[in-house]
């Protein structure tokens, strides 16, 4: 007789890593949670708003999980696979409610698995959201041994009035940059393209340990901002980099001039650099220091920059806008 484990698929193994999973999601339950992982669906309360819109973002996090798989760290990707999503529906002003994981492999090992899960509970703790579900898909023959795919969605809300999509930027606002916590989860194919050895020592760590730095989560700060100043306009460098990223948030034609000299540029860049890889193509794929970019009225800009400081972020004015085709001009 023929059994499911007999064409690759461990049920008693994926039984065991729900059981692990579970713990972790449970900690990331907040107000509004109605049931916890096993049902057929997580159900969430909204709770009181006058006219709620729901923002909605998916991600996943790259070719950046081959490097955690080589260095065998398995609990910070789950991380950026939240960062990448709340960050994004950060940018319209939504507090991220809720996420939903999706995990696929060749052949499921438990303790692996709920590694990567923590960092999904992880992520969630930071964004002040819950995991409320998710999906676990072993397919043996259709990924290769040892691999991983790792992907997923949240939800998040914000009154209507409130929604922010740069409809009142206007030429001389100020760009505020709020520094990242490295590569991020972008452009890992050039990363291992041009980066051959991830034990390097790079500053006294292996230079693969350095690359898997999670994604910043900018959720509680830009929130905490919102309450007390008017932000016109908000962008989340993801793939892309500033040319991609920073024009999404002008809904008029307006040109970005940002100061290349005005924050500091982590140098994990400039090793990327060093390898090889040109200055505009690092503009055009990495956030080079800034992962998330505020749009501010001038008087503004200095007080939105000293309460970013007082919460512990680095934040520099980096920028102007000016009248002009949707672009980046780099000084």
């Amino acid at each position: 007789m023929v059994t499911y484990k007999d064409s690759g698929v461990n049920i008693e193994e994926g039984y065991k890593s729900v059981k692990l999973m579970k713990e972790y999601s449970s900690k990331t339950f907040t107000q509004g949670v109605l049931n916890g992982l096993g049902s057929f669906a997580g159900m969430f309360e909204l709770g009181k708003y006058k006219n709620p819109v729901l923002v909605s973002g998916t991600d996943g996090v790259g070719t950046k999980l081959k490097i955690a798989f080589q260095m065998k760290t398995y609990d910070t990707v789950g991380i950026d696979c939240v960062a990448m999503c709340v960050n994004d529906v950060l940018c319209h002003g939504a507090k991220p409610l809720f996420f939903l994981d999706y995990l696929a492999c060749s052949n499921l090992e438990a303790e692996v698995a709920a590694d990567l899960v923590k960092g999904v509970s992880d992520g969630c703790i930071q964004a002040g959201c819950a995991l409320i579900g998710g999906e676990t898909a072993e397919m043996p023959g259709f990924y290769s041994k040892g691999d991983y795919d790792m992907a997923g969605f949240t939800v998040g809300v914000v009154e209507k009035d409130n929604i922010i999509n740069g409809s009142t930027v206007e030429e001389g606002d100020v760009l505020v940059g709020i520094a990242s916590s490295g590569v991020h989860s972008n452009g890992y194919s050039l990363v291992r393209k041009v980066v051959k050895d991830f034990d390097e020592d790079f500053l006294g760590t292996p230079i693969g340990k350095v690359l898997l730095t999670p994604t910043k989560i900018y959720v509680k700060p830009v929130l905490k901002l919102l309450d007390k100043f008017k932000i016109k306009a908000m962008a989340h460098i993801t793939g892309g980099g500033f040319f991609e990223n920073i024009p999404r948030m002008f809904k008029d034609d307006f040109t970005a001039v940002i100061d290349k000299k005005s924050f500091e540029v982590p140098p994990i860049f400039n090793h990327l650099m060093e390898l090889g890889v040109e200055e505009k193509q690092m503009y055009n794929t990495y956030n080079m220091g800034i992962g998330f970019v505020l749009c501010v009225d001038n008087k503004d800009a200095k007080n939105v920059v000293e309460e970013l400081n007082k919460m512990g972020e680095k934040a520099y004015i980096i920028g102007s806008v000016k009248k002009g085709e949707k672009s980046v001009c780099l000084k």
